[in-house]
């Protein structure tokens, strides 16, 4: 995504977070049959429980962003895939699309969705941290940072829904599928694409590259093409830029390490 999607997508989440935060204010009062907007209590396991609810009663579709980091202190208990479990209890006509930040992609997960007849759709993005489940347009779970703290909230207010309805379909539009995500083999062979990636993306030239990963310039270029090759990429520049896009870099250095063009 480019860094003027990244604002906008920036500012929607901050308006999101705005209308909860008022909404609640509003309709504080109100009993729970009235309210539109409910604070869920009871931490990890009763938004556990709320979300397989919303998904087993689910009719028609299925949208789930996945771009928080769980934190084990905060959420004690925590089984590693249950969210992903949740996910089989939706019907068989129930379409599913999953939006995930590059560190969270599940690989197992999109594996398991090769050759399936109605797979689970899932695409990467770079997405500000929020955890959603929005299911048939009518409802919604949100779990996020708020004024307060972690807030995680069931939301039935249409002018919220709308906004997180339209957040996802721009985010979802220019964002790259997972059956994309570059698997470069082993451990060693995958890092070692990852660091010829980075090479690219800052510009180093090809002597200074083989010379730092110890191989000499033609096995370098080598590797180049065949990284060029599995990207789909007509240039260098092409490459890295589509390795960005795919969460394929290493994490970013702080600016004054960064390497930069080299002569």
């Amino acid at each position: 995504m480019s860094d003027r999607a990244e604002d906008d997508l920036e500012q929607a989440l901050l308006q999101v977070q705005s209308l909860i935060e008022s909404t609640v204010a509003i309709h504080r009062d109100r009993s729970v049959q009235e309210q539109r907007i409910t604070v869920i209590e009871g931490g990890y396991h009763a938004v556990l429980r709320r979300a397989r609810d919303l998904i087993r009663g689910a009719t028609r579709s299925i949208d789930i962003v996945h771009a928080r980091m769980s934190d084990a202190k905060d959420e004690p208990g925590r089984g590693e895939g249950a969210e992903r479990q949740l996910i089989y209890g939706a019907a068989d006509t129930v379409t599913v699309r999953l939006l995930s930040s590059p560190a969270l992609v599940d690989e197992d997960f999109v594996r398991e969705q090769l050759g399936k007849d109605r797979p689970v759709a899932i695409r990467i993005a770079r997405v500000p941290p929020l955890q959603a489940l929005m299911v048939d347009g009518t409802a919604a779970l949100v779990v996020a940072e708020s004024a307060v703290g972690r807030r995680a909230s069931m939301i039935r207010a249409p002018e919220l829904l709308h906004t997180l309805a339209t957040l996802f379909e721009n985010v979802w539009r220019d964002a790259v599928p997972a059956g994309e995500r570059i698997v470069f083999g082993n451990r060693d062979r995958g890092a070692l694409a990852r660091q010829i990636l980075a090479a690219l993306w800052a510009g180093v030239t090809d002597e200074v590259a083989a010379r730092d990963l110890a191989v000499s310039v033609r096995t370098y270029r080598r590797h180049v093409a065949e990284i060029m090759a599995l990207l789909g990429a007509n240039s260098r520049f092409q490459a890295g830029v589509r390795a960005a896009e795919l969460g394929l870099l290493p994490p970013a250095a702080p600016p004054g390490d960064r390497p930069g063009p080299r002569p």
